[in-house]
């Protein structure tokens, strides 16, 4: 008989309702990267809901589980031994309930072990069989300890008091397992000490000693507290406690991951918040070293004023007569070594940013190197404490693979930085776009020599006007004039050299220095990019688990309601 097929209406939408929240629950944990290990019992949870009520024997060998078995059935289904008998799992029907006897938890074959490991989250209720001679030993309160996570149903049989001397060595040990299994367990669950031997006698043709078998309670608790109406409440719970183990552990996991990102949102937000202040940094020292360019040009405007003010005179009007001289003189006496200055403090601008941009490389490598040691610290010749279970460890290996791959290219490029080269092309980015500012083409001219290419031919066309003036016999009245003229046109192209230098400049340099931040950012993108997206996924996790806590807690609330 299927449980469907006893289940009233309201059962049934309580029914439905655990497999919606389990449905979610698994696919959430699919999603996390749950294994197949931890999925497996869900499902089968599931499952179980169409199923007869599961009675689960467990117990070591030797414990007396297949003799407990042939003694509730008064048959000898079950092979006994002194050795591990019951190498797997063994399913039979008794009185509407599956009953299945399980390998010994203490098995010699490890194999078995897991199967009963396996087949325990599938169980309404857990029958635990231990014995009189050795009761609650440690690899008992071990795997009860594992029954206890899963939230299962516990009664305990104490089996083999025929082996004790009397009443008071049964009460004592009964004592025993009772204090050992409330601390354990938080809660003193059925116990009943038994003889499977003697009751399966007292079956089986020996009936005067059924009494002291100690069986009776035991087969009235079976049939008659675990009633159809309390057999169906531990059937609807047993997802639910399934559900909510599985939920608690991987909150717990998720919470782990996203306390290990911490740290590597912290890392990034710190790269980050150095870039910005490099910036910020950068943009502010620049205009203090455009400065220093434009002083050259201030001060070559200031010797252009003292040059007029000498040669545009009376004094000297034959002077003015030699057009070459006049301009061999405003080149040296004006222009000067203005092309070499200029030259020299955008080189200076130049190693400026090549150095900085290398050292703020260095920083970003060091702040990966040092995460990179903190992996490689944590996993040498220990247990990443990280790794709660196998399924962390994908996560941070993942983790580990992507600072390792970042900070590896990071490093490759502090170790192949060629200053030299690096200068040399802001140097030529520089030169172009200065060019392109003063309307000519740089050809072999330096930077310096462009710059001063649209002053150096000023004095060429105030001689040439002089020299019509003078000619005119108007020197008298026009020298002064022209002197004033030849200031304000000097001043104004020099003033227009300073703009379009410093225009040109400063956006190059902000391109560069862009430039440089984007290597830097885009360095570390695959390693932002699995933060930031795990991160994301985590926190989702969290509130997807959080919602189905508390829907299988409603559920949880209906059944306990249908027993009252």
């Amino acid at each position: 008989m299927s449980l469907k097929g006893i289940l009233d209406p309201a059962q049934q939408d309580l029914v439905r309702e655990e497999r919606r929240i389990l449905g979610d629950l698994r696919a959430s944990l699919i999603r996390f990267g749950a294994s197949d290990e931890n999925l497996a019992p869900l499902e089968r949870s599931i499952e179980q809901l169409d199923e007869l009520f599961l009675l689960v024997v467990v117990g070591e060998f030797n414990a007396g589980k297949s003799a407990f078995i042939n003694a509730l059935t008064g048959q000898r289904l079950m092979e006994e031994g002194v050795t591990p008998t019951t190498a797997r799992v063994t399913p039979l029907r008794y009185e509407d309930i599956q009953i299945v006897d399980t390998p010994g938890t203490n098995a010699v074959i490890r194999e078995h072990e897991q199967i009963t490991s396996g087949y325990v989250p599938r169980a309404d209720m857990v029958l635990f069989v231990t014995s009189a001679d050795r009761p609650f030993t440690e690899t008992e309160r071990t795997f009860l300890e594992q029954i206890r996570d899963w939230g299962k149903k516990i009664v305990i049989v104490i089996n083999k008091i025929d082996i004790l001397p009397g009443e008071q060595e049964v009460a004592e040990v009964r004592g025993y397992v009772a204090d050992n299994a409330r601390r354990l367990l938080g809660v003193t669950p059925e116990i009943f000490p038994v003889s499977a031997k003697s009751a399966y006698r007292a079956k089986t043709g020996e009936p005067q000693l059924w009494q002291s078998s100690g069986f009776d309670p035991l087969e009235r608790y079976i049939k008659s507290t675990l009633d159809q109406s309390s057999r169906t409440r531990l059937k609807l719970l047993n997802p639910i406690g399934v559900g909510a183990v599985l939920i608690e552990r991987y909150a717990a996991s998720t919470r782990d991951r996203l306390a290990a990102l911490q740290s590597d949102f912290t890392l990034l937000d710190d790269v980050e918040s150095q870039l910005t202040l490099f910036e910020r940094d950068m943009a502010r020292e620049f205009e203090g070293r455009m400065a220093t360019v434009d002083n050259v040009l201030l001060e070559m405007e200031r010797r252009g004023h003292d040059f007029f003010d000498d040669t545009m005179r009376i004094g000297r009007m034959f002077d003015l007569l030699n057009r070459a001289r006049i301009q061999e003189g405003f080149e040296r006496q004006v222009i000067a070594d203005a092309p070499q200055q200029i030259e020299r403090r955008v080189t200076e601008l130049i190693d400026w940013l090549v150095d900085a941009d290398f050292r703020q490389w260095q920083r970003i490598t060091r702040h990966l190197s040092d995460r990179r040691r903190e992996f490689r610290d944590r996993i040498v010749g220990q247990r990443d404490p990280l790794d709660r279970d196998d399924e962390s460890r994908p996560f941070n290996e993942e983790r580990r693979r992507m600072v390792e791959t970042v900070g590896r290219s990071a490093q490759t490029v502090v170790d192949t930085y060629d200053r030299r080269r690096e200068a040399a092309a802001l140097a030529d980015g520089a030169r172009n776009a200065v060019a392109a500012a003063a309307a000519t083409g740089a050809g072999a001219l330096g930077l310096g020599a462009i710059v001063t290419f649209a002053v150096s031919g000023a004095a060429a066309d105030f001689t040439g006007i002089l020299l019509a003036s003078v000619l005119a016999a108007l020197g008298f009245f026009v020298i002064p004039t022209k002197r004033n003229q030849a200031k304000a046109e000097m001043r104004r192209k020099i003033a227009d050299v300073r703009a379009r230098l410093s225009a040109s400049l400063r956006k190059q340099f902000e391109e560069e220095i862009g430039r440089s931040t984007t290597r830097m950012r885009e360095s570390i993108a695959p390693y932002s990019r699995f933060v930031r997206a795990e991160g994301e996924k985590l926190r989702e996790t969290d509130d997807r688990l959080t919602t189905l806590r508390a829907d299988l807690e409603g559920v949880r609330r209906r059944v306990d309601s249908m027993a009252a």
